[in-house]
C-alpha cells in the first residue's frame, strides 16, 4: 500500500511541478526535480528516506529506458556518412569536459584521485532534450544545428564507455588495490567488451524473433521481455547495464529488417517512468549534504562548462567546421540530465565510501543549475550563430 501511495506521490508531483515551471519557459525535468527536492525528506517529507529507498527498482528499470533509446536512435548509416569530424568534435567536447573537472578536483579542491576521475566521467554527458526543445521552439536552422544533432546523439555513448572504465579504477583506488595495465585497463576493458558482446547477441537475438510479433501488444510485451533479462543479465554478471543496452538498441536498429513499430511503443509507456526516475532523483537529494558540497559543487559546475566550450572549440577549429559553430558549439552543450543522474545513481551503489553519495549529491545539485540555464544559453549560442530569427 505505501509503494501505491508513493508512485501517486511522485507522478502527481513531478505533473504539477512541471505545469508551474513550464509557465517560466523550464524543460519539464527542471520541474520533475524540483518537484522531487519539495515533497522528499528533505522538506515536506511526504516521501521518507525509507520510501525513497524502496522504490529504487524504478530508476534501474528507468536507466534501462534511457539506455536502450539512446541506441535505437543512433543511426550508424547516417554517422557513417557525417565522417570522421562528427566524431573528433563528440570524443574532444567530453574529454575536454572529463579533464577540466579532474584536473579542478584535484589541483583546487585537492580532492582524491578516486573521486576526481568518476565525477570527471560523468562531466562528459550531455543531456539533448532542453537543446533540441529550443531548436524546435524557434525552428533553428544552419551548421551549428546539423554538427549539434550528431554530436549530442553519440555524447552519451561516449560518456558510458568514460564512466565504466573510471568507476572501476576508482573502486580499485578505493580498496587500495595496486594499479597496474591489468587494474586500470585490462579489467574495465573486459568488462566493456563483454557488455558489447551481450548487448549484440541480444540484439541479434530480438531481430531473429522480432519477425514472429504479430501485433502491437506482443510487439511491446516483446520488446519489454528482452529489456528487463538484459538487464537482469547484466546485474548478474557485473557487467554496465546501460552499455549493454544501448549496444542492443543500435544493433536492432542497424542490422536486419526489423520493424520500427516498437520504438514508437517504447515511447509511449516511458514518460511515466521517467517522471518517477528524476522525481525520485529530486527526493533523493539531502539538502545538508548539498550545503556540505557547495563549493565543490559551484566548482564542478564552471569546470565542466569550461571543459565542453574549451573541447568543442578546439575540435571544431582542428576539423575545419566554420567560426560560428566554433564560438557557440560548447555552450548548447551545457544542459545535463537523465544519463548523468543515473550515472550518479550507480556511482552512489558502486562506488565504495562516502565519494559515492557526494558524487551523486554534486551532480543533483548541479542539473538542476543546467537545466535552468541551459535552455537560455542554448537560444543564445543559436542566435549569436545565425541559427534563429534575430527577431525571436
Amino acid at each position: 500500500m505505501d509503494t501505491i501511495y508513493g508512485l501517486a506521490v511522485l507522478i502527481a508531483s513531478g505533473l504539477i511541478f512541471s505545469k508551474i515551471l513550464g509557465k517560466l519557459k523550464f524543460p519539464d525535468v527542471t520541474g520533475y526535480l524540483i518537484g522531487g527536492i519539495i515533497i522528499g525528506p528533505s522538506v515536506l517529507g511526504l516521501l521518507t528516506n525509507d520510501a525513497v529507498k524502496s522504490m529504487e527498482i524504478l530508476s534501474t528499470v528507468a536507466l534501462s529506458f534511457i539506455a536502450f533509446s539512446i541506441g535505437s536512435e543512433m543511426d550508424l548509416k547516417a554517422i557513417k556518412k557525417m565522417g570522421s569530424k562528427i566524431i573528433t568534435v563528440t570524443i574532444f567536447e567530453a574529454l575536454g569536459a572529463f579533464i577540466i573537472v579532474t584536473m579542478t578536483m584535484l589541483l583546487i579542491f585537492k580532492q582524491s584521485l578516486a573521486f576526481s576521475i568518476a565525477i570527471g566521467s560523468i562531466a562528459c554527458a550531455t543531456a539533448p532534450a532542453a537543446t533540441l526543445m529550443v531548436i524546435r521552439q524557434y525552428s533553428a536552422k544552419g551548421p551549428l544545428v546539423d554538427v549539434l544533432i550528431p554530436v549530442v546523439a553519440l555524447d552519451d555513448a561516449v560518456c558510458i564507455i568514460a564512466f565504466g572504465i573510471c568507476s572501476f579504477i576508482s573502486n580499485a583506488l578505493i580498496k587500495g588495490e595496486s594499479l597496474n595495465f591489468i587494474t586500470m585497463i585490462g579489467k574495465p576493458l573486459l568488462e566493456i567488451i563483454l557488455s558489447f558482446l551481450l548487448g549484440g547477441v541480444s540484439g541479434f537475438i530480438y531481430s531473429l524473433l522480432a519477425k514472429y510479433v504479430r501485433n502491437d501488444a506482443e510487439n511491446i510485451s516483446f520488446t519489454l521481455a528482452m529489456i528487463f533479462v538484459v538487464t537482469w543479465l547484466s546485474i548478474k554478471f557485473n557487467l554496465s547495464g546501460l552499455l549493454t543496452l544501448m549496444v542492443m538498441g543500435v544493433v536492432i536498429t542497424n542490422i536486419g529488417h526489423v520493424n520500427k513499430r516498437y520504438q514508437t511503443l517504447v515511447n509511449n509507456i516511458t514518460p511515466p517512468i521517467f517522471v518517477c526516475f528524476f522525481v525520485l532523483s529530486g527526493a533523493d537529494l539531502d539538502l545538508a549534504n548539498l550545503k556540505a558540497v557547495g563549493l565543490i559543487g559551484i566548482g564542478y559546475v564552471i569546470a565542466r562548462v569550461f571543459g565542453k566550450y574549451l573541447g568543442a572549440m578546439l575540435s571544431t577549429k582542428m576539423v575545419g567546421l566554420e567560426n560560428s559553430v566554433q564560438k557557440n558549439l560548447g555552450l548548447t552543450l551545457i544542459p545535463q540530465a537523465g544519463v548523468a543522474l543515473g550515472l550518479s545513481l550507480l556511482a552512489a551503489n558502486i562506488i565504495h565510501g562516502e565519494h559515492g553519495q557526494q558524487i551523486r549529491t554534486i551532480v543533483l545539485g548541479a542539473t538542476i543549475v543546467y537545466e535552468l540555464i541551459g535552455p537560455l544559453v542554448a537560444k543564445f549560442a543559436l542566435k549569436r550563430a545565425g541559427c534563429i530569427a534575430k527577431e525571436a
